[in-house]
């Protein structure tokens, strides 16, 4: 079945969403060998992928992951980037996700290790003594108690492994990509997805619309970033009530100040490491905690916690100079990792 469905990908012949179920199903339980899997996923790319196509990939991905079905009270979200930009920021989104749960939401972040960049959120979890590879039930517990949690793709997706060896050869984005952020294992229907291009902005929430999502905003900064920048207008489109709304955010109107990107890089994952508890004790520099603030006001917004920009950015701002941001951090690791860790970087 592969190989003509491979053959229709190589004459720009679009498939449907059940083509696209049924091969992925064959490609996720092993079925096909790795020159398949790279011929398939190669020219899906080349040929770009149809809404219809992702969607079809997207629930077959669900359908043979692990899940979580926690009991929390409230709006459960994602924050999360595609990653693709190729700028070598700090980990925005995992260090927005503890501002976010300290304001009162509740965070289930998903994430991996990073396969091209210095850090990834994975890195930054088993720096402290977190276990990547907890039992579901665990991690569950772990989000009841402190409305936070992480999930390691490559616990929750063990079939990806069918594919592992393809993506490497192919050395280049392919639809998997755009995927990971999207499979969340806690199935939350309130998420912050960064993309790399516009092109993404309001196809990820109409996917993820028919898959019954509440809350989506993506973002596309024009600097080139898959998230809230600080350095210039941050393209954004909205999924709420069912609507689409696209919108353009400029941190400068909420107070924050323009800064450069060069402040807010990083070359090792030591600085990846100061960087992100810098920024949640309140001892980086004011671009990467502005940068945090605008992205955990985005969040904040997402999980119903506040209504605008404004409001989000004084809340989070005020969540970081108040110490709590640090406080979950600091609970947080003393539970579920190794204390002496987090004190070897204050």
């Amino acid at each position: 079945m592969i190989t003509e469905l491979i053959s229709k990908l190589e004459n720009k012949e679009d498939l449907s969403y059940d083509e696209m179920s049924d091969v992925m199903s064959n490609i996720l339980s092993g079925s096909t060998n790795d020159q398949q899997n790279i011929d398939f996923l190669s020219n899906l790319a080349d040929k770009g992928e149809t809404d219809d196509e992702l969607l079809g990939m997207l629930d077959k991905m669900q359908e043979f992951s692990l899940k979580i079905t926690p009991k929390n009270k409230g709006t459960i979200i994602d924050v999360c980037g595609t990653g693709g930009d190729k700028i070598q920021t700090f980990n925005v989104s995992t260090t927005a996700a503890f501002v976010i749960v300290a304001a009162g939401g509740i965070v289930a972040k998903h994430g991996n290790r990073s396969s091209k960049g210095i850090s990834g959120s994975a890195d930054i979890f088993e720096y402290f003594g977190y276990d990547l590879n907890q039992e579901p039930e665990k991690i569950t517990t772990i989000l009841e108690k402190f409305n936070i949690c992480f999930m390691f793709a490559q616990k929750f997706h063990p079939a990806m492994k069918n594919v592992a060896t393809a993506r490497k050869q192919i050395k280049k984005r392919t639809a998997f990509n755009l995927l990971g952020p999207l499979s969340n294992p806690a199935g939350v229907k309130n998420q912050l997805i960064g993309v790399f291009t516009h092109e993404y902005l309001d196809r990820l929430p109409l996917i993820l619309k028919r898959r019954g999502a509440e809350n989506i905003m993506t973002v596309c900064s024009d600097d080139g970033m898959d998230e809230f920048s600080t350095s210039s207008v941050n393209r954004v489109c909205v999924l709420r009530g069912g609507k689409i709304l696209t919108n353009a955010v400029d941190p400068e109107i909420f107070g924050l100040h323009k800064s450069s990107l060069r402040d807010i890089l990083i070359e090792t994952k030591e600085q990846a490491i100061k960087s992100f508890v810098g920024v949640l004790n309140n001892t980086a520099n004011q671009a990467m905690i502005e940068t945090t603030a605008l992205n955990a006001a985005a969040g904040l917004i997402v999980g119903n916690i506040v209504k605008n920009f404004d409001d989000g950015v004084e809340l989070a701002l005020n969540t970081i100079q108040d110490g709590k941001a640090f406080k979950l951090l600091e609970e947080f690791v003393k539970e579920s990792g190794n204390v002496s860790k987090l004190k070897e970087v204050t």
